[in-house]
């Protein structure tokens, strides 16, 4: 929906009670100080930024991108894209209340949680924000350089406050491939520089069969070998002849 005036909450409805209303945009910090001395029912209006940069905290609060997000919802992933907030038009687009009410559901977070979120802007203004790929698409060429850093235009960005390696990047895992260590929607932070040890769960990218997740077991002069992350699979070789970067996954939402 596409509207220019600001939303209303009210904490006592429920996620369903979401609506628009204009002329009390003026008050909201007034309607929000009475609704905490129980002088009326409590009630907060929130600005197209507000809204959305609560959803985008809500993801990172919960290991997710705003696509994952969406994923996670049953919403199509693009639904939360910055490219969406605004129209061709240059007006603003908003989401809808079954969107909000179907993240709330799959986070489990309640609405009052969620507003919340709103007035916390510290945490995600002051995180590092990692390039972030969909996984199904990081084997495409132009989006790394030869030692497994993040190059091009086509990377979207994840706040990530625990990050202290400024050259780590995140992958989104697409589909339920990695079931049940790791679920559609979930983050693995990569770093490149990181040194791999036995053991590790590594992300390999070869020229030929493109990107490999699993567990490190060695590297040779000649090989690389690994394990599938359920230990089903065991003796994966890769001649490093064929390898373009091995790098780290040093965390994973789950």
């Amino acid at each position: 929906m596409d509207r220019n005036d600001p939303m209303e909450i009210s904490l006592s409805d429920g996620a369903n009670d979401i609506a628009s209303n204009s002329s009390e945009s003026n008050s909201s910090r007034d309607k929000w100080k009475k609704a905490e001395m129980g002088t009326e029912p409590k009630r907060i209006m929130l600005s197209h930024s507000e809204i959305w940069r609560a959803i985008d905290k809500l993801a990172n609060k919960y290991g997710m991108s705003p696509s994952g997000l969406a994923r996670r919802s049953g919403l199509d992933p693009t639904t939360f894209n910055k490219s969406k907030r605004i129209t061709k038009e240059s007006k603003e687009r908003w989401p809808s209340t079954e969107s909000i009410a179907k993240i709330l559901n799959a986070t489990g977070a309640t609405l009052p949680e969620f507003v919340r979120l709103v007035g916390d802007n510290d945490a995600l203004m002051h995180a590092h924000k990692l390039p972030l790929l969909p996984l199904e698409t990081a084997a495409e060429p132009g989006l790394f350089d030869g030692r497994g850093f993040p190059i091009g235009d086509d990377w979207d960005e994840v706040g990530f406050p625990q990050s202290s390696d400024a050259d780590s990047f995140a992958l989104e895992i697409t589909g339920d491939a990695f079931e049940p260590l790791y679920r559609d929607g979930d983050l693995l932070i990569v770093s490149p520089v990181s040194i791999p040890r036995r053991g590790d769960r590594v992300v390999v990218k070869s020229r030929s069969d493109g990107i490999e997740i699993g567990c490190l077991v060695r590297e040779s002069a000649k090989r690389i070998e690994l394990t599938s992350l359920d230990g089903k699979e065991t003796g994966m070789a890769i001649d490093l002849d064929d390898v373009d970067w091995v790098a780290r996954i040093v965390w994973a939402s789950q």
